[in-house]
């Protein structure tokens, strides 16, 4: 299973920084995608981090502003958010991938990940 966390209310232009944990499995042989929903909206992909930590792409909304690390000892991967706006307001959820890479085109299709975690959510306040 997978779990965002560290969500919560902040102000435009403030930074965040999420994480993703996985339990009961270990996914350093996965690649882990973030994506997003705001109210009313359809869910969104953020980015997505490759399996060895290589390779980040990123919605071109995000590029520059969010950064995806991962820590594989730790099982962890983490969504830097930077500038935050009111548009980035959503829950963050992050994804499993066992093709393990990444592609631009690839790694937005949601049929791609074989597990989600449960979101967290973001309030950017302007």
């Amino acid at each position: 299973q997978l779990q965002a966390s560290g969500g919560g209310l902040v102000q435009a232009g403030d930074s965040l920084r999420l994480s993703c944990e996985a339990s009961g499995r270990t996914v350093d042989k996965y690649a882990i995608g973030w994506f997003r929903q705001a109210p009313g909206k359809e869910r969104e992909w953020v980015g997505a981090i490759s399996w060895n930590g290589r390779s980040a792409i990123y919605a071109d909304s995000m590029e520059g502003r969010f950064t995806i690390s991962r820590d594989n000892w730790k099982n962890m991967v983490f969504l830097q958010m930077n500038s935050l706006n009111a548009e980035d307001t959503a829950v963050y959820y992050c994804a499993a991938d066992p093709l393990g890479s990444v592609s631009p085109l690839q790694s937005m299709k949601t049929s791609r990940y074989d597990a989600w975690g449960q979101g967290t959510l973001v309030t950017v306040s302007s």
